[in-house]
């Protein structure tokens, strides 16, 4: 990571409204939804490029892309802030933050339900390095710089392998018409298949069941995977439903990623 000083320039996440969901639902759907809401399913193919040469600020942002949010954000960590200082310090050059920058991406604690695990992580890539007397508690912070070690901890990798495992080298299973499929899967997994229409025409697909899902649609071409269309029914009473024209001899793959749902039998997917 670059020297810790207060020259360095940290990254500005803009304001996002949090997500409404009904008042009264079951505690354990609204942390698998919240948990969820910001990943990708798994496999999509990104594309990105940086200006910048710092190669932990891309990991860092990279994780900002995959779904993690800042460490020290994390409201397990127990970091209390002399906040008039931060907001001087973000205040100056080189980031010249107004006070709600400086609020939303360095003092607001972010929500329990979106937090992985109960502990806080110094070291992971999305913890920013602070010069020392920004913090005041813990109490080792106040004279020495919190300076994470660099790099993806293993915490990170174990984070990032638990919503992203790598994809298994075999045949997809195929979505045929009318046919519904069991995804039997639990909260936060996925099932893949391969549809190959045999007409072109309007097609409809549509999981079923008491869940909370996001189905996204990829188009093979020039041997990639294309996005095509997505619906995410978490915190509704609805069913994630995709409504668009797939063409004879093409190929396409839907992937389901499971929120939340009372049992791993109880969602299935159809096309029709």
């Amino acid at each position: 990571m670059p020297a810790v000083d207060e020259t360095y320039s940290y990254c500005s996440l803009p304001p996002v409204a949090p997500r409404e969901l009904p008042a009264g639902m079951d505690p354990a759907r609204v942390e698998a939804i919240l948990v969820n809401e910001s990943k990708w399913v798994n496999h999509t193919v990104l594309h990105y490029y940086f200006f910048d040469r710092e190669t932990d600020t891309a990991l860092h942002e990279i994780g900002h892309t995959l779904g993690l949010p800042h460490e020290h954000q994390n409201p397990n960590a127990g970091i209390v802030w002399d906040e008039e200082k931060v907001y001087t310090t973000l205040g100056g050059p080189p980031n010249n933050w107004s006070r709600d920058t400086t609020q939303w991406n360095i003092l607001r604690k972010i929500e329990p339900d979106t937090v992985q695990g109960s502990n806080w992580d110094p070291d992971s890539i999305m913890e920013y390095p602070f010069p020392a007397g920004l913090i005041l508690q813990p109490e080792r912070y106040r004279t020495q710089p919190l300076r994470p070690d660099g790099g993806l901890s293993p915490r990170d990798l174990s984070w990032v392998r638990a919503f992203y495992p790598a994809e298994e080298e075999h045949e997809l299973p195929e979505l045929l018409p009318f046919q519904s499929r069991e995804l039997a899967i639990l909260a936060g997994q996925q099932r893949d298949f391969v549809l190959r229409p045999t007409a072109t025409r309007q097609y409809t697909l549509q999981t079923f069941g008491a869940s909370d899902t996001v189905m996204v649609l990829f188009e093979r071409a020039g041997g990639q995977l294309r996005y095509q269309a997505g619906d995410d029914d978490s915190g509704e009473d609805r069913n994630a439903t995709l409504q668009l024209k797939l063409f004879q001899g093409r190929e396409y793959v839907v992937r389901v990623r499971l929120y939340f749902s009372q049992g791993s039998g109880e969602t299935a997917v159809m096309m029709w």
